[in-house]
Parts: C-alpha cells; structure tokens; sequence
C-alpha cells in the first residue's frame, strides 16, 4: 500500500530523469538545505550536446527578456493544491440545474495553477487550445506573477491582490516591465498547455498588435515541433487610424505539418472521402522491390481478387535477371476476367505500393481498402486503388465513427465514414467576414442576457469557425482564459452542426466585477458567474431550438474550484512516518473538507480524468464511490470495518483508495493487506 503524493506532476524531476536516461554522465547530486537532491551538471551535458561549448556572452539566436528563466521555472514547479467539485453550480447534460454527469469542465482558478494540475490526467489528450489572453493595451489586467517570493511573502508585501485575491494589475505602458509583465505572464501558461497538447493537436491564440509580434516568437519557442504562422482578423468596418489599421486583429496558430497556411479561403468541400491513394512514389521499384506487384481487380464487380508475385519474387525466383530498376510492369498478366494494376504515379512513373501483398489483402478482407475507375492518370490503369490511414483505422477500431458497407456485394466488403469531415486541411491567413465583427460578440451578449454584462467578447461564429477548421468531432477542447465562455458556446453549435461529441474544459480566474459596472449592478459578481450562466442560457436556447436532435448532445458542465489541499500541513512529511503509523494517525484532512473533495484530489493525483462516470453506493453503512465503472473505488468514511473492505476488495477494481485514519480497529488495519491479498491481489492499494 503506498501513499497518494497529491501534488501537481514535479517537471523539474520528469526532466532530470528525461536527460539521465539519454546522458547519465550529466547527472550528479547536490546538498541543498542539508539534503541530498539530484542535479544536471551542464558543464558535461553542454560537452555532451556540442563539440564546441556555448557559454557565458558568446551571441547566438535567441528570444529572451527579464526573468524568462524564472518564467520557465514557474512553469516547472510543483504546487499542492487541488480541484473541489461545487455540484450546486454544475449543469446535468439535459441542462439539469445541480446535475453532476456532464463530460464537459468549467474550473475556477488561476488558470497557472490549474494548468499544473491537469498535466498527469490530459496530458496529450487535448486536441483545440484557444485562448483569448489580455492583450497588454495599456488598459487591461494582467496576471502579476512575482517569481521570487513564496506565496506568503507575496499576499503579505505586493499590495497587488484585488479585493477578492486575485493577483492582478493593469500593466500600464509607462510601466518600465511594460513587456516584459506580460511576457512573463504567458510564457509560463503556453509552456504547460504545449505538453497538454495531443501530437495532432492544434493552438490558436487571439491578440492584438500591441504583442502580436512577440507572441510569435514565444510560440516558435516553445511550439518548436509545429508550424507557426499568424492570421489576420478583420474586427470591424473602420478605416485605418494613421498608418496603422487598428480594426484588426490577429490569431497566431501552431499546427501539425499537415495544416496548409493559405493565402485566401480554399472553399473546401466540408465532406469528403477518408481514403488517399495508394501509391508510394517516394520510393523506387529498386530500393522496395517486395512492395512493386501487380493487383488483380475483376472487370466484372471491380472486386480485388488477389495479386501477383512481387517483383522481389520474381528476381528471386528468376522469372527476370535484369537490375530492378529495369523491370517494366507487365499490363498483360491477369487472371480471366480480371486485370492488372500496378503502382504507377499520375505522370505515370513505377513506383511502388504503400502496402506489401500479405498486408494488402489483409485490409482488403477487413473492408479498409477502396477500387475506383481511373479517369485522371495518365497510366494504363484502368482502376486506383485507395486505402484507409492508421489513424482512421484506429478510430474506426475504437468506434470513434461510424462506418457502413459502400455495397451489398458479398465480394467487396470495402467500408466508408459515414458524413466523414475533413478537417484542419488548411487555414485561410487572412479573415476578412463581417460575422467575425467584434460588435457581433456584443450583440449576442446582449441577446443572452439582455444587457451588456461583458466587454469585448469574442464572436460566437469566430471560434465556432476555428472549431470547424481545426478538430473533429471527438475532440476535447480547451479554453484556458475563458472570459465570457464563447469558446463553451462554440462547441455545443459545433456538435449540434455536425453530430459531434466534443468535450470543453473552461478555465477562468474569478475577476472582480467593476463596482458600478452593468455586470455587478446586474448582480454578478465575477466573471465566472457570467461564464457558467451565459453556457446555461445558451444550452438552454440550442435545445429549444433544435428539438429531437439535441437529445444526445451535452449541455452542461461540471463545475470545479482551484483551492488549497485537503490536507492538513502534516501530511507532506512521509519521511516520518513509519509503516505502523499508517492507519493510526490523527486525522489529516483540513476541517470542511467533503468525501466529494477528497475524491477529485486522488482522481488527479492518480490522473483519472475529472469527467469520468461517478456513482455511490452503500455498504454496511459507508458511501463508497465508484469511478468508471469499477476502475477506482474509494471510501473516506471513518471507522470502515472489515466488511467494507472485503466487499470492496469482492468487486475487483483496478485501484481503491481509503483514508490513512479510516480503519475502525487495529485489527481492520492489520487484515486489510491480506483481505485484498485473498479476494482482488491484482487491486493497487492506496491511502489519502
């Protein structure tokens, strides 16, 4: 049984074991505050990475700042706290005022904080970011992040929190950091997001011309394995102010290779065929001899049926004694009734298959290869052959679309997508659309709440636009400076458009409504309560509005709030305790803490997702909870007897989880390794 270490993912240490793998000569160990740590000596790891060593004043090409080191090190830094559900404000996915099942998130919270804490449970799952930070006029809040001081000595001496604690200040441009605030903001947050990002995923961030050109270079910093590029915007109808238009604005995006900057819109067909041609013209009949054969379609159905011997058989075999880059393929070998297909370019050139012949037939009988007449090559083919890619496989394998037979001959057991979508093929570098108007986000605002509550909120079909052109319709999505939740509006119209079934994870810090503004004298608060109402209104009106089809969709959220550790201070000293203190000790979760509380604290700390399926069930007088479906367990009661623990254990699950003080006797905490050992061995044991 091992402890939880309830704290966000420590980088630093991930990064140090990172280089130990590669270089173990470069790590060492220090003596920090008497103890022993482990360190990167960059004198041999410099040795290691170059022949000539880079150091001190040498010039070299770089994008730097005041305290960018120690905006990297607010990045890497573990924290402590923890994420506490409020069920009062969540939406049921019916819209259910207080419903608790949504898979979509709406989380309170220094949106740095927050970020660290979601690295272990989405890392990599993320498909959208967008974000529409500050833009640093002069006017707005910033973050005030101060690198140098614990928070206690921070919230003691700044004078920088606002009435409600939050660590913001308006950045001023006769602020001699006037840059350099900002930078130190947003460095940190895009560097955690990065890692939260999936290998195809895609970030696009709103801003204007005051740091247009630095974000780009942050982004082509950290986003180093994308494209980077920027997007001109057109926010209104006026004409240039001087000799700067200020009625626009910018998206930076950073994208996959496989995402196209183009000049002007490309008027893609929004369906389309997920199968690519088949042909590998980037390797020669020479180099790939086993994978140049010819393939057999009938005349009659257009079905394959089967293929010739590669030409590395044939050389083999001394069916041809030349070199292979001079075989010729032979059009006139085919069975009766069929005919010969071989892998040619367009222009027609030889060139070779993507598949080998085994594993050609193979995707044919499983229905992912496609035969369609030739009408464009210029080869002698008389069909191409197409082909499903890996990934649409694996999507396909784990029911993410819905596929169906193209015919009801037995002999072509080819498949489709059903309304297939193609997606972030390529994104227009200019937007010039009256729909994208910043004055339309003001007038949805006031259709939402009849009043203008909120300013300068970005329109709805803007990032509903970017939706469609970046993810498809199982994407998770994340929004990280949520404001007045457009981006959680955007995806309920997206999914309602296209039947999809993505997911949202709003994140927002509680800013103070102006005293006397029209928010607060319409009886908000902060900015969270303008969020999580405009998503109530808006899914309430979609579902009006759509009727039957809304049935499956989601419409709500789960609400979380960023907040301390449940735990007592004690806790975090594991040196001294011993084995036999495990279940004896006082009790060292913080008075006000709820059983709910607790259990969103072990689902980060084990890194299972905060959407997952919870439900409670009774045994012998205790509320265990139960998430997916049996995958964790976990009682937080006190005084949990040895029937708790051995129906618990009788169920299997794949972790359980009870409190350190929890057992009601020796005895219990004595058995409770042995109850588990005879009934699930296979179950990990944890304590909080």
């Amino acid at each position: 049984m091992t402890h939880l270490k309830l704290h966000s993912l420590d980088k630093v240490a991930a990064n140090i074991d990172a280089i130990s793998a590669l270089f173990p000569n470069a790590v060492t160990e220090v003596l920090r505050d008497g103890k022993t740590e482990r360190a990167i000596d960059f004198d041999v790891l410099r040795q290691e990475l170059s022949g000539s060593i880079v150091e001190g004043r040498e010039e070299r090409y770089q994008f730097t700042w005041p305290d960018k080191r120690k905006a990297v090190l607010a990045a890497n830094s573990p924290i402590t706290s923890t994420l506490r559900p409020v069920v009062a404000d969540s939406v049921g996915k019916d819209g259910t005022p207080g419903g608790f099942d949504s898979e979509n998130l709406y989380i309170e919270g220094d949106n740095l904080e927050v970020l660290k804490l979601l690295q272990e449970t989405y890392l990599g799952k993320v498909k959208m970011i967008y974000i529409d930070p500050p833009y640093n006029t002069g006017n707005d809040f910033v973050y005030k992040d101060n690198f140098a001081q614990s928070a206690a000595e921070y919230l003691a001496g700044s004078g920088q929190y606002d009435e409600a604690g939050n660590r913001m200040v308006t950045n001023t441009e006769s602020n001699g950091r006037f840059h350099t605030d900002w930078l130190n903001m947003i460095y940190p947050r895009l560097k955690l997001a990065k890692d939260l990002l999936s290998k195809d995923g895609v970030i696009a961030i709103s801003i204007g011309f005051h740091e247009m050109c630095n974000l780009l270079k942050i982004c082509q910093d950290i986003f180093s394995d994308r494209q980077v590029f920027s997007v001109v915007v057109k926010t209104s109808g006026g004409k240039p102010n001087g000799a700067f238009n200020i009625s626009n604005e910018y998206i930076i995006f950073a994208v996959p290779s496989g995402f196209l900057p183009t000049a002007a819109e490309d008027d893609m067909k929004e369906y389309s065929s997920p199968y690519h041609g088949m042909n590998l013209a980037t390797f020669t009949q020479d180099e790939r001899p086993n994978q140049a054969y010819p393939i057999y379609v009938s005349v009659k159905s257009g079905s394959v049926v089967g293929c010739g011997k590669s030409l590395a058989q044939r050389l083999e075999e001394g069916f041809f004694s030349g070199e292979a880059k001079d075989y010729i393929y032979d059009y006139d070998e085919a069975p009766d009734g069929a005919v010969a297909i071989w892998p040619v370019t367009n222009k027609g050139e030889q060139c070779v298959w993507r598949l080998i012949p085994e594993r050609f037939m193979g995707d044919w009988k499983k229905g992912y290869i496609k035969v369609v007449p030739n009408n464009t090559s210029s080869s002698k083919n008389r069909y191409t052959i197409q082909y499903l890619s890996g990934g649409i496989i694996n999507k396909i394998l784990s029911n993410d679309v819905e596929t169906y037979r193209i015919s009801e001959d037995p002999n072509i057991p080819t498949i489709d997508i059903r309304d297939y979508k193609t997606a972030g093929v390529s994104i227009a570098s200019i937007w010039d659309d009256k729909r994208f108007y910043t004055v339309r986000g003001n007038e949805e605002i006031k259709e939402i709440f009849g009043k203008k509550v909120f300013s300068y909120p970005k329109p709805l079909e803007l990032v509903q636009y970017i939706l469609k052109k970046t993810t498809e319709r199982n994407a998770l999505v994340l929004d990280f400076f949520s404001g007045a939740a457009t981006t959680a509006h955007a995806v309920m119209r997206q999914n309602l458009s296209d039947g999809g079934k993505r997911n949202y994870i709003m994140i927002q810090l509680p800013e103070k409504c102006e005293e006397g503004s029209e928010s607060a004298r319409a009886g908000y608060n902060n900015l969270c309560e303008i969020g999580k109402e405009r998503i109530r209104r808006a899914g309430k009106k979609i579902r009006e509005e759509a009727g039957e089809a809304a049935a499956l969709q989601d419409f709500g959220f789960r609400c979380l709030r960023l907040d301390s550790s449940n735990m007592e201070d004690v806790y975090y000293e594991p040196e001294k305790l011993g084995q036999q203190d495990l279940f004896t000790q006082v009790d060292n979760v913080k008075q006000g803490r709820t059983a709910e509380d607790l259990l969103f604290q072990v689902m980060l700390d084990m890194g299972i997702p905060l959407s997952s399926k919870i439900s409670e069930c009774d045994i012998a007088g205790k509320k265990v909870f139960d998430v997916g479906d049996g995958f964790l367990l976990a009682c937080f009661d006190n005084a949990v007897t040895e029937e708790v623990v051995t129906e618990i254990a009788k169920q299997k699950p794949q972790y359980a989880v009870l409190r350190d003080s929890s057992m009601a006797s020796d005895s219990v905490a004595t058995n409770f390794e042995q109850i588990f050992a005879s009934y699930s061995p296979e179950t990990e044991r944890k304590v909080l």
